[in-house]
């Protein structure tokens, strides 16, 4: 996804430079940045927290809302969250603007929280466990946090990535919720930015395959859509399907429908309502190609490539 987001600004702004250097910095700038949502996202669930602390201190509020905050504030998933090393660490080396944020949008997703049903059922178990206490966390993101509007021009607000990047990020929080483990105390890994150093080349050299290879994918796009206008393609369709070819033939490890489906996904979430299918249709011939000339060699090769 990236690399396709990369990729668009890299030919959009080609009149203007033809950097490739800087493009590619600005490709793992853009995964630094996710990396930073995803600590943004653990920071949110302490300030959200210190919002029910407060409320406890002022003690202006009502039994029902002294008892859903207590049970806020003293959630032994987020206990151990404050002390995580990893989280600690990450924050004390980059220099963030959200750390302490007691936004409008933090304040509001913390009313939510109070006022909603997942809260309401919460506070009714008398002696949570551990289990019980992430399991609301897992179910903030999920429900919750998603639709916060307030949140999502705070996301804008603080980088032009975040907002493109904030879904696929609260999976990984809620992935990485489900892997905390009370043993753990503040030891707890997070996720790494990469998976490994492969997973790091990965994406590097996708990027290049990408760029160095483009008239040789442009061709073969061109060649199996003669029979659409050009100018009714859309310019992200092709640069899918350039970076999907990108990867089809140069990742012997990686089967053809598991490349496919990702590209597929990305045009349903980035492109037209139809582009999904006529990238799928465009690819679909080309590969079939390719795999006749014996071009692709796989570990699998699956016509149906539709989930």
């Amino acid at each position: 996804m990236k690399v396709v987001q990369v990729l668009y600004s890299y030919y959009k702004n080609q009149k203007e430079t033809n950097d490739f250097a800087a493009a590619q910095e600005e490709l793992m700038f853009s995964i630094d940045k996710t990396y930073e949502l995803y600590h943004y996202f653990f920071q949110l669930i302490i300030n959200i927290t210190s919002c029910a602390d407060k409320k406890l201190e002022r003690k202006q509020i009502n039994q029902e809302e002294f008892d859903l905050n207590n049970k806020l504030s003293t959630n032994r998933f987020v206990a151990q969250l404050k002390q995580n090393k990893q989280l600690k660490s990450y924050l004390e080396e980059h220099e963030v603007e959200w750390l302490d944020n007691d936004s409008n949008a933090t304040r509001e997703i913390h009313k939510q929280i109070i006022e909603s049903d997942l809260m309401k059922e919460y506070a009714a178990i008398a002696n949570p466990t551990y289990e019980d206490d992430k399991e609301l966390w897992k179910n903030i993101f999920k429900r919750i946090i998603p639709d916060s509007e307030l949140l999502g021009k705070e996301l804008e607000d603080l980088s032009i990535y975040w907002n493109d990047d904030a879904e696929i990020v609260v999976s990984f929080v809620v992935k990485t919720i489900k892997q905390f483990d009370e043993a753990q105390g503040p030891d707890q890994p997070l996720l790494p930015k990469f998976k490994d150093a492969e997973d790091e080349a990965f994406a590097i050299t996708l990027f290049k395959k990408s760029i160095y290879d483009a008239n040789d994918y442009k061709e073969l796009i061109s060649k199996h859509t003669k029979n659409w206008d050009a100018d009714r393609i859309a310019f992200l369709d092709t640069i899918i399907m350039q970076t999907a070819l990108a990867e089809i033939c140069n990742f012997p490890s990686i089967p053809v429908n598991v490349s496919m489906n990702e590209y597929l996904e990305i045009a349903k979430a980035y492109s037209t309502s139809k582009s999904s299918n006529f990238i799928n249709g465009v690819l679909d011939a080309i590969v079939k190609e390719l795999t006749n000339e014996k071009k692709i060699t796989k570990v699998a090769y699956i016509n149906n490539y539709k989930k």
